[in-house]
């Protein structure tokens, strides 16, 4: 969103808790990824069917491609059923979602997905199909007894900001903020900030779960890796569970580009790991609070919907 309330409370705790004089190079010589990135895309996570065997686009392709998801995805657009129209809820002002494909090394995608080859999330495993049915059966059953029955995006508490990091609506920054033991990354959406420690230290105990799992860094060569594990059973990326295991990778390919890549490993959902890459432009732009909770009226009315058909049913 392009007007939003600005606060720095977000960055004052993140460098109260990275310490020491975050903004600072490293004494040795690691590669500099601090800065603010703009990883908007118009190019989807899967590769769409009418790009079906074809894994990158010309500039001309790119073009036409660009300028029909941008049109088809304008919320301005009113030749629609009513019952559409108050669904699209806000209008294309409050939208960010970028307009161009991801480029990566010089080759414009059809998707994020470069492994498997055909751009698309593997198939999940029988386990991984039923929790999927599972979860399914009990949005059913219980869609909004409380408001632990919404999902983690209606509730304010998980986005695209990750881990990992996918372009979505909008808020599609991050910063990024590195010494020789920590690397934080704040995301505009929800302003998650996660501290990355960067010294050897062990994952937490497994007993241990948290929604943005527990990531660990390391260097190899000029790329920063990032093993997260630890995810709570809430967490959901595409169909994974609870032994989701993801690794990241950030590498500055040039002064103004810094490739995103992520590896979601976890058996017991999918038949085999998958890897995604996002490209990410350095910006001028200033990372602003996102106060999702604060406004989040549409979940008293949710509730007091769900309640108003329950009598009705009686």
């Amino acid at each position: 969103m392009r007007h939003r309330i600005a606060a720095v409370a977000g960055v004052l705790m993140v460098l109260s808790v990275a310490p020491p004089m975050l903004g600072q190079r490293a004494a040795s010589a690691r590669p500099d990824l601090q800065g603010i990135w703009n990883f908007s895309t118009v190019t989807p996570l899967e590769r769409p069917a009418e790009f079906a065997g074809k894994e990158f686009l010309t500039d001309a392709e790119a073009a036409q491609y660009e300028a029909r998801t941008v049109q088809r995805n304008n919320r301005d657009t009113r030749e629609q059923s009513a019952d559409a129209d108050v669904a699209s809820a806000y209008n294309e002002f409050w939208w960010d979602r970028g307009v161009h494909a991801a480029r990566v090394n010089g080759r414009i995608r059809t998707s994020l997905i470069v492994d498997p080859p055909d751009g698309r999330i593997p198939a999940l495993t029988a386990d991984g199909q039923q929790r999927a049915a599972a979860r399914a059966e009990a949005r059913r059953l219980h869609p909004a007894d409380g408001p632990e029955d919404r999902s983690l995006g209606e509730r304010c508490l998980l986005f695209n900001a990750g881990p990992p990091m996918l372009s979505g609506p909008y808020n599609n920054y991050v910063q990024i903020l590195q010494n020789r033991d920590h690397v934080v990354i704040l995301n505009e959406m929800i302003h998650d900030a996660r501290v990355v420690p960067l010294d050897g230290r062990p994952h937490l105990p497994g007993a241990i779960t948290r929604l943005l799992g527990d990531s660990r860094g390391r260097w190899e060569g000029n790329t920063l890796v990032i093993e997260t594990t630890n995810f709570s059973d809430k967490t959901n990326v595409r169909g994974s569970g609870g032994r989701l295991r993801l690794v990241e990778r950030l590498t500055r390919a040039d002064a103004n580009t810094l490739l995103y890549e992520f590896t979601v490993e976890d058996p017991a959902s999918f038949v085999r790991p998958w890897t995604a890459v996002l490209p990410m432009t350095k910006t001028d732009d200033r990372i602003y609070e996102y106060a999702c909770h604060e406004g989040n009226y549409a979940m008293t009315g949710i509730l007091r919907g769900a309640r108003s058909g329950e009598r009705k049913d009686r």
